[in-house]
This record gives C-alpha cells, structure tokens and sequence, in this order.
C-alpha cells in the first residue's frame, strides 16, 4: 500500500492527465461564495478572501494543483489571505491533490469528517475504482486513478459532531452524505440556500468523456466508478433535494439555480435507479 501527500512533488503517475473546457474557469457563485474549476474538478472559496482569515477552502483539486488556486487567488483578489482553513468534502484524489501543500504553506488546519480520516491518514486505501461499471470512457479509465490513502500528517482532524463548519459566523453547516465514499459531506446555509454537493450530486455525466471535457451540464448523481454503496447515495441524493436549496455548487459540473435546479433534483430522486445507479457493476448489489 502506497502513501503519498499528493503535494507538488506527487509522483507523475498520480497527476492524471484530464482537463475539461472550463479548466481555470473561475465564477463568483455569489458575493461570497466562489468556484474554480480545476481540471474536471471543482473547489470553492466562501468568505471574502480580501480579509485575514475571513475565508474557508472547500477541496483541494488534482495533485499538483496548488499553484493553480494560488494563482486563480492572486488574479481574483490580488493579495489574497491565507484560509482561515480547508474543508474536504472526502478523501478521493481528485478532491484533496493540493490539500497537504496549502496547509502548510499557510500553517492552517484541515477538516474532514471523521469516516474518511482513515483515506486522508494513511491508514486505508479506498476499495478500487470499478472500470467495469455501465459507463462511457472515463469509468474504463478509472482502473488508472489512485485510491491510495494520503498523509496529511497532524492538519488533519474530524469536523465538529455538532453539523456546524468551525467559526461558523458564516451560518453554514455540514451533510452528512455517505455513498460515494464513507464521510462525504456537503455544505449548507440556509439563509440563501446555499447548497456545495460535494460528489453526491454533480451536473455532468462524469463517466462520459465527452461530456466531462464539454461539460454539458445535466444533474446526476455520484460518479459511477467510484461510488461503493448506491443505497446511500441515492439517501444522501433525497436529503439534499429536502434542503430544497437556491443553488447548488457540484463537486463535478457548472453551478446550478432556481427553477432548474429544482426540477432536476426531483427527477433525479424520483428515478435515481434510471438516471444515477447503473445497471451493473461489482458494488452495485
């Protein structure tokens, strides 16, 4: 079993070669909350980062990605602050790449839920991506992506037990939306109905590569090859439509509002087993 950091010096077997059209796309969702896509993956900043330690990094991108936040920090806000702290929704790859060299280079603490510290501790691999799963090109590649546990030494610890983010001025609170990995979580603030989905639900088929480079936008659930229990992950799916949130930042895909959003989420609880479980796969019974 292989443990790695998954900082700049990550090894280049690790630094997946996928990109998507919108790679680099930086939005500012609303007057304080904000996304940039990184490759194919999203990480958000809520809070304003023009003030020190007034703001909070949700997820991390792809291994070697730090200098590409940085940088995305520098052109958005100029002298960006450091985080008050990092948020990991879980511990997959594609979501904690440029956690370990963020904290430190900023001596901040990371925070993730208690299930998944096992992944971001190198204590325990995830189960293997399944590449046999009903898909398109991107869930055969999946064979390729690392499911080793990270080290990220001593930043690391559990989320509060009491669902609020720490320094919670910011009112947002966390998910718990297990499925597509044990401790996945997703972010919420109801004052706006703000809702950041994490993996649990995205709006882009993320097993199509066609799709995953155009980012056609269409709600989903998790990614097919990844996820390892789709009973929860179509519970986690329902608890978020109960939200019934304003707008949803994904894990994966363009942000979505209003109207759309709801429509797309009642249909994807409503048929879940059509549209997000596939029909087979060896975690899908």
């Amino acid at each position: 079993m292989d443990i790695v950091k998954y900082d700049h010096t990550a090894p280049d077997e690790l630094k997946i070669p996928m990109t998507s059209a919108h790679d680099g796309l930086f939005q500012k969702v609303t007057e304080d909350v904000y996304c940039l896509t990184v490759d194919i993956v999203n990480v958000c900043m809520i809070g304003d980062p023009n003030q020190p330690f007034g703001w909070v990094l949700v997820d991390t991108g792809m291994p070697g990605k730090a200098k590409e936040i940085l940088t995305a920090l520098e052109e958005n806000f100029g002298k960006a602050h450091p985080a008050k702290f990092i948020v990991l929704t879980h511990g997959h790859f594609d979501h904690v790449g440029a956690a370990h060299d963020l904290a430190e280079l900023w001596s901040v603490p990371i925070y993730a839920h208690e299930e998944e510290l096992p992944y971001v501790t190198g204590q325990k691999s995830y189960p293997e991506p399944d590449s046999s799963v009903e898909g398109g090109m991107v869930a055969k590649l999946s064979k390729t992506f690392p499911n080793d546990p990270i080290q990220l030494d001593d930043y690391v610890q559990p989320l509060p037990a009491n669902l609020a983010v720490p320094g919670g001025e910011n009112e947002w609170t966390w998910i718990d939306v297990p499925g597509h990995s044990p401790g996945q979580i997703a972010l919420f603030r109801e004052k706006d109905g703000a809702l950041l989905s994490a993996d649990a639900v995205i709006t882009v088929k993320q097993d199509s590569l066609y799709k995953v480079l155009t980012q056609e936008q269409e709600i989903q659930g998790p990614p097919r090859y990844f996820t390892m229990d789709w009973k929860e992950a179509k519970a986690s799916a329902k608890k978020l439509q109960e939200l019934k949130p304003h707008f949803l930042v994904p894990g994966h895909g363009l942000p979505m509002f209003g109207e759309e959003l709801e429509e797309g989420l009642h249909m994807l609880v409503e048929k879940f087993d059509e549209l997000a479980k596939p029909d087979h796969g060896k975690y899908v019974n």
